[in-house]
């Protein structure tokens, strides 16, 4: 086996393990054929993660915080109103889907498969993401923007009411014209609620 030029890192694995995913899908994929592909016995890569599992867990995180590190920078940009931080969140999330279904769909049905084993993490995912929506609602009511409402019921109901525009059940029609549209309108409708006093209110 030839030795590999690369330093063998968690990040290098998990960079081949996607190749490996995409080339054979996760049905069929396994650790020898990672290792094959950097030039390594798999010996090493268990080093790195201890079971088939932990590398398909792993490779997996990577692929939902990919989304998730963008959207924090949304969170953290104070330069914008809560209200616009919120509307550019979720066109951001809209269209990180939508370029990761439409660009590969093979890998997107690859890594949707894998989510489906990892339903722990999966749900680790959601909360952090509806965490990020909170952190902004409650932003929203601190600066009077929005009604006085609890932050972590109303982010909730948000990524509930706009599960046609980021749930892959959903992604067939997210190349549709004007489904941009439809997330503006939407968008109009759940935001107006939170000025008006439509959203969830404190208990």
């Amino acid at each position: 086996m030839p030795p590999t030029t690369v330093p063998l890192t968690a990040e290098r694995i998990l960079e081949v393990t996607e190749e490996v995913l995409r080339r054979h899908g996760p049905a069929k994929a396994t650790v020898v054929d990672v290792a094959r592909a950097l030039g390594v016995s798999h010996g090493s890569v268990y080093r790195h993660f201890r079971t088939k599992t932990a590398l398909r867990e792993a490779v997996t995180r990577r692929w939902l915080d990919l989304t998730t590190e963008v959207l924090a920078g949304i969170v953290a940009d104070t330069g914008q109103e809560p209200e616009a931080r919120l509307r550019t969140w979720f066109t951001t999330f809209f269209e990180a889907k939508r370029r990761k279904a439409g660009l590969d769909p093979e890998l997107f049905a690859t890594y949707m498969a894998l989510a489906a084993e990892s339903g722990e993490l999966v749900g680790a995912h959601v909360d952090e993401l509806t965490g990020q929506l909170a952190e902004l609602v409650r932003a929203g009511v601190a600066t009077g923007t929005f009604v006085s409402a609890d932050p972590v019921v109303t982010a909730r109901a948000l990524f509930q009411a706009t599960a046609c525009f980021h749930d892959p059940a959903h992604a067939p029609t997210w190349q549709e014209p004007g489904i941009d549209e439809d997330l503006a309108a939407v968008l109009d409708l759940l935001l107006g609620g939170l000025r008006s006093g439509g959203a969830v209110p404190s208990p």
